[in-house]
């Protein structure tokens, strides 16, 4: 198999060497660049199969490389380098078209993991294009044609269709994004600033998220969820990403089964809602894949906690789609609200469901900051309540508290990456009781 080709770009010959010999010692092809415009050149030149980019050089710094490079080859392949990175400077690379985005000092295993998967995803890129091309020229042909010959029928058998790549009546195509994405917010229970870098993965992979300073991983999965303490977090030895159901309901919604989240600690709160994370989503654009995957059909009703009309109680049901009943029972000023949402297509999801926002008490505020909890918790990004009603803005549905309360579990039912079939019934449940059904599903199907 012919060597992939790296360009590496760096003024420090130092750091040029090392990495030529890394990569040299793994079996890459390296050619190197010692300053921004000779990069540009030798990439015109050579087309490199990816290019490893620092920040900062003297002559036409990294970015503004970045910035030509993409006018010259969009599907290029960059992973961008510093010693003195940040947050910001990450998402301003992968705005402008970086796949990734890693620090000095380098480690040789996560240099290598990068520079792989930024490979593979140009890989896929352009084998979609090609695959996409192929139909639109077959499509033609079929129109020009007078009469459906042998010839035309032939062509359409010799392009590869989702049956032939992933067998079996019953599964679906996996899905991914097309491209790096990047999102910038504050966290909810830390109130810190935080920045989340959206990756596609190939299929199979599931949804990862990535601590950004350690590049140290936890799957949001099930198997990994940690605590359901006013929100569902999922951690990994010393890593713990909090926050996660807003984003992983869109996901749903959406879905995407396989991504890498680079983030610092916790997901933005952005707004209160999901609305954000449905844009970017859109913005980046869903990749389907060439594997496939089986949607959970659940074959019985299970059940956490007892039916009664003060109690907590969730179970879910066989169904031919997955779909949320929920009744909500607070006092005033809340009340009694009850909304069904069946789960159809991402486009309703947003319209009924996403914008539907965090809500809480101004009495239960004192207790959540001595918790160390709710720190990013301000005025624009939750409904705050007192005695006679909300304090801070306007509702957006008249029943926006138990939509949010879809929207959390829409979340946490993703925690086994792939979309199921039932109907979920809840009572005035949280997170706690999402993850004990799930658990209950999990046991009970032998998943």
């Amino acid at each position: 198999m012919e060597k992939a080709k790296i360009l590496v770009v760096d003024d420090e010959e130092r750091i040029l060497k090392s990495i030529v010999g890394i990569l040299q010692d793994e079996g890459y092809e390296a050619i190197t660049a010692r300053n921004g415009r000779e990069a540009l050149q030798i990439y015109q030149k050579k087309a490199p199969d990816a290019l490893m980019l620092d920040i900062w050089m003297p002559d036409i710094d990294g970015i503004e490389v970045l910035r030509q490079l993409q006018e010259i080859d969009a599907d290029s392949a960059v992973v961008m380098i510093s010693g003195h990175g940040t947050i910001s400077t990450a998402i301003k690379a992968v705005k402008l078209g970086a796949f990734d985005f890693i620090e000095k000092p380098l480690s040789m295993d996560i240099l290598l993991v990068t520079l792989e998967k930024a490979l593979e995803h140009r890989r896929l890129k352009l084998e979609s294009k090609r695959l996409r091309k192929l139909l639109r020229d077959n499509e033609r042909r079929l129109r020009e044609s007078t009469s459906f010959a042998t010839p035309a029928a032939g062509l359409v058998e010799s392009l590869p269709t989702s049956s032939e790549t992933f067998s079996g009546p019953d599964l679906q195509p996996q899905r991914t994004i097309k491209q790096s994405m990047v999102l910038y917010g504050t966290g909810l229970h830390s109130g810190l600033k935080t920045g989340m870098i959206l990756l596609p993965l190939p299929p199979g992979s599931g949804i990862i998220f990535c601590n950004l300073s350690e590049d140290l991983t936890v799957p949001g999965h099930l198997d990994y969820v940690q605590s359901t303490e006013l929100a569902t977090s999922v951690s990994k030895g010393r890593t713990t990403i909090r926050t996660v159901e807003h984003f992983m309901a869109v996901l749903h919604a959406c879905r995407i089964n396989n991504l890498l989240v680079k983030i610092n600690g916790e997901i933005p709160i952005m707004d209160g809602s999901a609305l954000d994370f449905c844009r970017i989503i859109e913005e980046a654009g869903i990749e389907e894949q060439m594997a496939g995957y089986e949607e959970l059909v659940i074959d019985r009703r299970y059940q956490v906690g007892e039916e009664s009309p003060k109690g907590k109680y969730i179970y879910i049901e066989p169904s031919d789609t997955f779909g949320v009943r929920y009744h909500l029972s607070y006092p005033s000023p809340i009340g009694e609200q009850e909304y069904t949402f069946i789960l159809d297509d991402p486009e309703t999801f947003e319209q009924e469901i996403a914008p539907a926002r965090t809500f809480g008490f101004l009495k239960d505020a004192e207790k959540m900051s001595k918790m160390g909890l709710a720190g990013g918790g301000h005025l624009h990004n939750v409904i705050l309540l007192d005695d006679k009603g909300v304090v801070n803005t306007k509702l957006r549905f008249p029943d926006e508290f138990v939509r949010h309360k879809i929207l959390d579990l829409i979340g946490d039912f993703y925690l086994l990456n792939r979309p199921l079939k039932g109907m979920v019934t809840a009572h005035m449940t949280g997170h706690s009781e999402n993850i004990a059904l799930l658990q209950e599903i999990r046991k009970g199907m032998e998943i």
